[in-house]
This record gives structure tokens, C-alpha cells and sequence, in this order.
């Protein structure tokens, strides 16, 4: 049997796509450690595209990786893929003046601007550098880029430059806990792996919210989806659903008729939140539509969307719409679990800060983590200096 289609090939098989941004991390994870592997597209293989369905029981999730031992791994992390390979998941000491959870343009911008000065900083990554924004098709919003920037490229750039100032990056670690050991904060990742520092700044983020209606769980990853650049391409020609009308709904919707024959947006309340030149752009967009305070209430199919059962709000009326995917943008679910029950919350769970540092002494947020962010790229980046000053001026009543 050819290495392509066998469960143990004589390398390491990666079976992807051109656009798909955790592709390329997992590519990229591969060439940086020098280990050769064999890229397949499947976009361009028919038989390949039908063999990651099959692995992956009907669901077509890109990067599938099989290795030489039969062994798949389904759009694993750095860390799993780092244990795989039995590649060293330790930063290079024990303590640091700062560490810095999450490389966004507010964990990065924070680690440059305290690097520069001198301080010792470990910046600790669980996924692709960059965050949201390093999935992102194009920034064109982000002062200094006229012609705008993709969001891999920005989020190589920012890495380069807390590396050129000192900063060091752990690429392929979850951090699982954050304690307190007298008068030092301490960090333990996934792999047992423990680092102490004077202060923390939380930059984790948030991720996309589930709408937690019935079949919504069972379709994710086949026909349900959060992000438009890495699934988009699966639905060439194809009518899709985008739920939510904020600015991230239309955004992702404008994205979406690259590909899809038809866009329509659904939101709930009776009037939409984008901006109006998003609502512009909608509007003049032929192959896109919008319908107010309608509410989703099942995504109903077995291992492929069939119907989606919808209500009007204002009638009470119910209704079965016929889409091939949904992707759904309804808000966002802030990373706060690390410090869950110790630091103040506002009632979306966002962290609650006073000049930056949260109720827990020493740890600081920064980003869509923090209550009352714009979730913004360029306001995470302004927090991320707000927060390394912060930090600065702590460091400093503490002596260190």
C-alpha cells in the first residue's frame, strides 16, 4: 500500500490544506525541530480528503497527522506533538522576574517592552504564537500596516522582536496552575514542569462561545464551526449560516462568500451590533442577507447537518432552514480558569483589574482576558505596554 493511505507509513504523513492556519503551526513545529514528514493536500486529493473523513469518523478535521507507528494525532497541540517526538518541553530556568501566560499582541508587546528593560521574562505559549490574531486572514486595521498584514506574518513579527530583546518563549506548554509559595508566585505546566516568578501577567485570551443547543456538539468539526479562515474552503460553492450579528459575525461572513454561493447571518435580538460600515459592506454584498431577532434552537442531523430548526422571536413561529455549514460568532468565553476563585470576575467572567493587576497580588491581565477590553488587536497590544509598566512599577516596590 502507498505511504499515503497507510496507517503506517515510513514518515510522518500531514494531511492539510493551504489556508488552514493550525496546518501550517503543526508544518511549521515539524521544520523548526528539522523532522521530516510528507505534506498532503487534500483540497487537491480526492481520495485523501475521503481518507481523513474516514480516520476521523466522517469529520473532516484538518491537520490529521499519522505517524510512523500507526499513531494519529488530530489537530494536536506544540505539547502533544513536542511529547510525541520526545522533544525537550523545559524553559531554560527555574525562575523569572515575570511570566507571561499567552503570546498575543498583549503577552508579546508586554514581554518586549519588560525585556528591554532588563527583566527576565518567560513567555509561555500552549498553541500557535499570536493568538486569535495569528489566525487571522488579513489585519488591515492595525496603525502602521497601510496595505495590511496577515495575521501569521504580524504574529511572527511580534515573536521576533520579545526574542531580540530577550524574552524566552515557550512554544509547546499549558500552563495548568498558578499557586502561591511564600513570597513567590508559581507556574506548572502540563508536563509536570514548575517556575517561579515575582508577578504573572495573564494574556490567555478567549474563545469563541457555543450557542449549548441540541446537536450543536455533535456536528462540531463536520458542518459547525468558529473560525471562517481555517474551515471556509470546505464549502466552495456550497450555502452557509453564519449566527451572530456583531462585528465578528459580519467580518467572518464577508470572509465566507470567497467561497461559499450564499452567506446569511442570523442574530437574535432585533437589531444587529456591527458597525455601520460593516453593515454597508453587508448590505452591498449580493450573494448576503440578514434576519433579525430570529433564535436557533437545534442544529438537527446525524453525522451531517440536515436542517436547522429556527423560531421567530416576534411570531413565536418555528421554522426549518437547509444550510450545508453554520459558523457560529455569538461572543466570546474568556481563559480565566487559572485563576478561578481567586481573582475578582465581572459577570461575562472577564478579569476585574485595577492599573492592570487583578485582586490576586502579582497577577496582572491584559487583552480580551481583562473586563472591559475592546477585544481589539491593537488595544491588546496597548494594554500589553499598560501592563508592563504595571508590572515594572511592582517589580520595583519589590525590589526586583
Amino acid at each position: 500500500m502507498s505511504d499515503l493511505f497507510n496507517l503506517k507509513p515510513s514518515q510522518i504523513m500531514v494531511y492539510s490544506t493551504v489556508w488552514c492556519p493550525d496546518c501550517k503551526r503543526a508544518k511549521q513545529f515539524f521544520g523548526e525541530h528539522r523532522i521530516p514528514y510528507t505534506n498532503v493536500d487534500i483540497e487537491q486529493d480526492k481520495k485523501a480528503f475521503a481518507f481523513v473523513e474516514k480516520i476521523n469518523s466522517g469529520m473532516r478535521i484538518i491537520p490529521s497527522i499519522i505517524f510512523p507507528d500507526g499513531e494519529i494525532l488530530v489537530e494536536p497541540s506544540n505539547a502533544e506533538l513536542a511529547n510525541k517526538l520526545g522533544l525537550t518541553t523545559k524553559a531554560q530556568f527555574k525562575y523569572y522576574d515575570t511570566i507571561i501566560i499567552g503570546s498575543g499582541p498583549a503577552g508579546l508587546t508586554a514581554a518586549f517592552y519588560l525585556a528591554r528593560e532588563g527583566v527576565n521574562i518567560l513567555v509561555i505559549e500552549k498553541g500557535g504564537i499570536g493568538g486569535q490574531v495569528g489566525i487571522t486572514q488579513t489585519l488591515d486595521n492595525f496603525p502602521g500596516f497601510d496595505e495590511g498584514v496577515s495575521g501569521n506574518e504580524f504574529a511572527n513579527r511580534l515573536e521576533r522582536q520579545a526574542e531580540k530583546f530577550g524574552a524566552e518563549i515557550l512554544k509547546a506548554q499549558e500552563v495548568k496552575n498558578i499557586s502561591r509559595e511564600g513570597q513567590y508566585l508559581c507556574v506548572e505546566t502540563e508536563s509536570g514542569e514548575s517556575y517561579g516568578a515575582n508577578a504573572i501577567l495573564l494574556a490567555t485570551g478567549a474563545d469563541y462561545r457555543r450557542l449549548e443547543i441540541p446537536g450543536e456538539q455533535e456536528l462540531i468539526g463536520i458542518n459547525v464551526h468558529f473560525c471562517a479562515t481555517c474551515d471556509g474552503a470546505f464549502y466552495k460553492g456550497k450555502k452557509v449560516l453564519v449566527i451572530g450579528g456583531g462585528n465578528s459575525g459580519f467580518e467572518e461572513g464577508l470572509f465566507l462568500t470567497k467561497f461559499a454561493s450564499q452567506v446569511d447571518i442570523v442574530e437574535f435580538a432585533p437589531e444587529v451590533n456591527a458597525s455601520q460600515i460593516l453593515k454597508e459592506k453587508v448590505a452591498h454584498t449580493e450573494n448576503m442577507s440578514v434576519t433579525v431577532n430570529h433564535e436557533v434552537k437545534e442544529l438537527r442531523g446525524g453525522n451531517k447537518l440536515e436542517t436547522i430548526l429556527v423560531a421567530d422571536r416576534s411570531t413565536g413561529e418555528e421554522k426549518e432552514w437547509k444550510y450545508d455549514g453554520v459558523f457560529i460568532f455569538i461572543g466570546l468565553t474568556p481563559n480565566n480558569v487559572l485563576v478561578d476563585g481567586h481573582a475578582d470576575i465581572d459577570n461575562g467572567g472577564f478579569l476585574i483589574t485595577n492599573n492592570m493587576q487583578t485582586s490576586m497580588e502579582g497577577v496582572f491581565a491584559a487583552g480580551d482576558v481583562r473586563a472591559n477590553s475592546t477585544k481589539q488587536a491593537v488595544s491588546a497590544a496597548g494594554e500589553g505596554a499598560s501592563a508592563a509598566i504595571a508590572i515594572r512599577e511592582y517589580l520595583d516596590k519589590l525590589g526586583g
